[in-house]
């Protein structure tokens, strides 16, 4: 019997089928790289400040 030709799993192609465009490591996004936090503070803090607006 072809065990082969029987559906089991075949290995080591359990790679990812695109790149992402922010990787780590890359130009976009470098290791080592920290995010700056205000850009998403101001956006949080706006956002509570409408909802609490609405209510």
């Amino acid at each position: 019997m072809d065990y082969g030709k029987s559906g089991a799993p075949k290995m080591g192609k359990n790679k990812p089928r695109h790149a992402e465009h922010n990787a780590k490591g890359t130009k976009k996004n470098p290791f080592g790289k920290q995010t700056d936090k205000s850009e998403l503070l101001k956006r949080m803090k706006a956002a509570a400040e409408k909802t609490k607006t609405e209510d």
